[in-house]
């Protein structure tokens, strides 16, 4: 299989989990340029953000467009964690690559078991600036330090501490992927090498389409049945990784 048929099929299962579970982009984006691409962990981190970033945007529209979007607790949560991404991503690029691989892989991890955990706050859509405000920097540093566009911490953060319904946090969480990707990005400006732009390019359209579909789908499945779909695929991505690291 060449190269431009993997990327165009891995853009459109990214593009899909995109759409579908606002997240998941990045934590699926980085193994693919890496394992089946053949870019290095610091070329495919900086490039999981230039794909992220375009396709989010397009899905941010889509959910915009249906009412799924909490403006001001996004607003809250996407800014508090934009200088900590800035400051993160600037230290992460000094790091060795097999610590930001094994640190990415126990992340999804811990992400995807809370997410498994019954959420104990109902479903609201009261502000709380200060808790927004807390999780989003801690999601910032986070994104900048592992080049992750951050959806696959902003959807249970968005969920389990600050309550949104879950389909209202696949919205929000684009918001917030697409303003911690740009900060990501401007903090690694200047350390393009390696990049393949006519590998990006395509695997950017083929995510960008299936962030369309992806939206659709998530139309026809519960809330509850999409947070375990996202679980699982952080757990098998994260489990994928470690083995990768250590052996």
């Amino acid at each position: 299989m060449t190269v431009l048929v993997l990327a165009l099929i891995a853009g459109a299962v990214i593009g899909l989990a995109l759409g579908a579970l606002g997240g998941g982009g990045s934590v699926l984006a980085v193994p693919a340029l890496i394992y089946l691409l053949g870019f290095t962990p610091a070329a495919a981190t900086t490039a999981s953000l230039i794909i992220v970033t375009a396709t989010s945007a397009t899905a941010l529209y889509a959910h915009t467009r249906d009412g799924n979007v909490a403006w001001r607790t996004g607003a809250w949560f996407a800014a508090a964690g934009i200088v900590p991404a800035f400051l993160a991503g600037a230290v992460a690029g000094r790091l060795p690559e097999a610590v930001l691989t094994a640190a990415f892989a126990v992340i999804a991890a811990l992400a995807a078991l809370r997410m498994l955990r019954p959420s104990a706050s109902e479903p609201s859509d009261r502000i709380r600036p200060g808790k927004a405000a807390g999780a989003g920097a801690g999601l910032g540093a986070v994104t900048g330090f592992l080049g992750v566009g951050g959806g696959f911490l902003a959807v249970p953060a968005l969920v389990s501490v600050l309550g949104l319904a879950m389909r209202r946090a696949v919205g929000t969480s684009l918001l917030v992927i697409t303003v911690n990707s740009l900060a990501a990005l401007a903090a690694r400006h200047g350390t393009s090498s390696g990049l393949h732009w006519e590998v990006i390019g395509p695997f950017t359209g083929a995510a960008i389409l299936g962030a369309w579909d992806g939206k659709r789908l998530a139309t026809k499945i519960s809330g509850t049945a999409l947070q375990k779909v996202f679980a699982g695929v952080l757990l098998a991505v994260a489990a994928f990784m470690l083995v990768d690291v250590i052996v």
